[in-house]
């Protein structure tokens, strides 16, 4: 799966959020300042010839929607986060949170909850 740029990802996040929508709607969703029509046209575009998304004619008009699901890009891009910074290890990736401070006891709790959850499926 391609990586995406910072512009796309947020293209990408309207569309997981909204299901599926025209430019014009996708723009809508963008904060201020927002990119003219024709930029979110062109990134809409760019997403397509990535697979990431598919559109159905409506009208005049297209209505696109996400081919690639939230979590399996997250997944991905979480993956990729672990191998290229902490070696794999994700371990070392919580290590790096906690000794910067970023997560809570609270939030490390939560994480040991759904680890154990995991290893009872």
């Amino acid at each position: 799966m391609k990586q995406l740029t910072k512009a796309e990802e947020d293209i990408m996040q309207i569309l997981w959020d909204l299901g599926e929508g025209n430019v014009a709607s996708i723009r809508d969703e963008l904060s201020e300042p927002r990119p003219a029509y024709n930029t979110v046209s062109t990134i809409v575009r760019i997403l397509e010839s990535k697979d990431f998304v598919d559109y159905r004619k409506e009208g005049r008009g297209h209505v696109y929607y996400p081919k690639v699901k939230k979590g399996e890009y997250s997944n991905q891009t979480i993956n990729k986060l672990v191998d290229g910074y902490f070696q794999g290890s994700f371990k070392s990736m919580v290590s790096f949170f906690v000794k910067k401070n970023d997560i809570s006891v609270n939030e490390l709790e939560a994480i040991m909850k759904e680890i154990h959850k995991k290893e009872e499926e």
